[in-house]
């Protein structure tokens, strides 16, 4: 049960599952927040692999840590730390949050100004400073939820009824009665909690806010959305809100709610309804993909088709006759030079985001090789004018570049255009811990043209600094700044927030470097699991990695199986060698994968287990923190000539 006695104000629970540098930005500002205030922190690890758990022991020793060893769920998590609680208040609070130096201070004073108040949510706003709605949030009643479903809610979004899922009509500036708050932000008057229970483990990710709002409500208390100070939620580092596992998971959890709270016909129509919904989103999300994906390498067999019926009669008419070709050039070998240009662009990254012109350019360079290649090994038949290769070359680079080029004007974000040049940023921070940030980002070797520092005062800016932080909107404008680097050490967070509120109209990207940190901190959007400048040169699990890494093992087991009479013998397991050939080619496993090892102390990307790995070369065995170190060095510095090196050096092995 709940420890029923008080004598710390307010007690803060952070869930942290996998999301490491998120929650130590997190904690530094809580800190910050509790500074005025009798508070404790916990945080409940459900079982990252990330190296949470470290980071949190060493930067935080005076947090109350809790490990658990499966991956418990929300309701679970938080239950844990509030048995052990001590505060008047609780705070739920998510680790992708970020909260000002006075937000704890603001809420317990409002909180034991209105006794009626049983639980209290703020406002939030995103990465880029735009609100949140779901900062304030009416009940999911089966009609409001089939506002918000069907998309009502978002058309009408001022609408009293059609939009009361975020209570659109309520001024977000305001401080309002509400029904239910966001488990982002969830303050908790202990002694509510006493009387109405817990979290409901039966939820367990998304939902028990709902739950639990609405019990409060039950038991006579109110709910209040609290305008007086902000939060910055990066909301959805944990997981993608735009994926169908996080619709199934979240609509599930309405139906849960429904059985409890509703009369029984009234929760199997909302039943019947989120089933519905969940479907329609799948369908709609896979079609979405598809159209997405499919999107450029569509318009480039077309275009390129197009061509070829406009080149071959012209061809036919200025060096030969009409009909020299047979009607099975554009059946047949058209279509062969097309699936080559395009499976070119496509294996050197040209249908990545954002749109790289000279990737197209180096898949349509490789893919004429490739079909010069074909001309040459194809029979007599399908040998046609080398000349009309060229040429549907060229028309291929002029149109699928500038057909790219044109659309990359527009502002969809399908047509995104990296135009290799550096992104312009400006850091607000005082100079020793500008040099320190100007370190990491050359480190991390991405494309960033630092155009200087702002002083994070309003005092009179020295030479050193472009100036102070009252001419920030200026110095965005004047120097065309696409993003702002905040010191956390040097600004309040409560000056970050309110600064990135002031500039949300400029769409610009913001980071927030923490101090003593080896990471920059920023998320831009839901579909994004945020971004993090770190010092990292070539990832592994970068796309363009990802595929070589497939295209090697592919190559190479081909290579093997045809090969196989006459190599089979150099291998210890001749069996095994062939199973292992068999398993790579339908992508169960690789040739080269990570070693296996259980320490929770370094963050690894998830990989197919692999026939060798970069720790075969030791004979000595290896401590977990060496297979670790290996391991790091061999994800973070990719290359594929390393995979040739380690199977080279452990050809006997292969059948293992």
């Amino acid at each position: 049960m709940i420890n029923h006695q008080s004598p710390i104000k307010l007690t803060v629970i952070i869930v942290n599952y996998n999301v490491r540098h998120f929650l130590e930005q997190c904690l530094h500002s809580v800190q910050k927040a509790c500074t005025t205030i009798d508070a404790e922190v916990f945080v409940v690890d459900n079982n990252s692999v990330d190296g949470s758990c470290l980071m949190v022991r060493e930067k935080f020793p005076d947090v109350r840590l809790i490990e658990n060893q499966e991956n418990l769920g929300f309701s679970k998590a938080n239950n844990q730390a509030i048995r052990l609680a001590k505060g008047e208040y609780v705070l739920l609070l998510n680790p992708d949050t970020i909260v000002e130096e006075n937000s704890f201070a603001k809420c317990l004073q409002f909180m034991d100004e209105h006794p009626d108040a049983g639980g209290l949510g703020v406002k939030m706003i995103d990465g880029k400073g735009r609100f949140l709605p779901e900062s304030k949030r009416g009940l999911p009643t089966p009609m409001v939820a089939f506002y918000k479903i069907f998309g009502l809610s978002r058309l009408f979004s001022r609408s009293k009824r059609l939009a009361r899922y975020h209570l659109g009509h309520l001024d977000h500036n305001q401080t309002h009665e509400v029904e239910v708050l966001a488990g982002a932000f969830m303050m908790l008057r202990r002694s509510v909690l006493n009387e109405i229970g817990l979290l409901d483990e039966a939820f367990f990710m998304y939902g028990e806010d709902i739950d639990l709002s609405y019990r409060i409500t039950r038991a006579g208390f109110k709910n209040y959305y609290f305008a007086d100070t902000t939060i910055v939620h990066y909301k959805g580092e944990s997981t993608k809100k735009g994926s169908f596992n996080y619709v199934k998971i979240f609509y599930q959890a309405m139906i849960i709610f429904a059985r409890k709270h509703f009369a029984k016909g009234r929760a199997d129509m909302f039943a019947m309804l989120i089933n519905l919904a969940i479907y329609f989103r799948a369908f709609l999300s896979v079609l979405s993909r598809i159209a997405k994906a499919a999107f450029f390498p569509i318009i480039d067999i077309l275009l390129i088709f197009l061509g070829f019926l406009w080149l071959l009669p012209y061809w036919e008419q200025l060096k030969y006759t009409p009909d020299y070709y047979p009607s099975n050039f554009l059946q047949l070998v058209v279509p062969v030079y097309i699936l080559i240009w395009t499976l070119g662009i496509w294996l050197t990254g040209g249908y990545d985001k954002p749109i790289k012109m000279l990737q197209v350019f180096k898949g349509l360079l490789w893919g004429s090789v490739g079909i010069l290649i074909f001309h040459s090994l194809a029979p007599e038949s399908l040998r046609f004018s080398r000349a009309l290769i060229l040429l549907g070359s060229g028309w291929a680079v002029v149109s699928l570049l500038a057909y790219r080029y044109l659309l990359s004007q527009s502002s969809s974000q399908q047509a995104r255009f990296d135009r290799n040049r550096e992104k312009r940023v400006v850091m607000i921070a005082q100079l020793d811990e500008a040099t320190r940030i100007s370190r990491l980002i050359s480190q991390s070797h991405l494309k960033i043209k630092l155009i200087g520092i702002v002083q994070p005062n309003h005092a009179h800016a020295t030479s050193d600094f472009l100036g102070n932080l009252s001419q920030l909107e200026e110095i965005i404008q004047i120097h065309k700044v696409e993003e702002l680097i905040f010191s956390a050490s040097d600004l309040p967070s409560q000056h970050i927030i309110q600064t990135m509120l002031n500039l949300s109209k400029l769409n610009i990207d913001y980071k927030i470097a923490p101090p003593e940190s080896l990471s920059i901190i920023g998320s831009n959007s839901i579909d994004t699991t945020g971004d993090l400048y770190l010092l990292e040169v070539n990832a592994i699990t970068k796309e363009n990695n990802l595929r070589r890494k497939r295209l090697f093992d592919l190559t190479v087991s081909l290579l093997f199986l045809a090969a196989y009479p006459l190599i089979c013998w150099t291998v210890r397991n001749k069996a095994g060698f062939f199973t292992n050939i068999i398993k790579v080619l339908v992508a169960s496993q690789s040739w080269v994968g990570l070693s296996r090892n259980n320490t929770k102390a370094v963050t690894l990307p998830r990989l197919k287990a692999g026939v060798l790995t970069p720790t075969d070369k030791f004979k000595d065995e290896l401590s977990e923190a060496e297979i670790g170190k290996i391991n790091m060095v061999y994800a973070k510095n990719y290359r594929v000539e390393q995979d040739a090196r380690i199977v080279l050096r452990g050809w006997k092995n292969l059948g293992r």
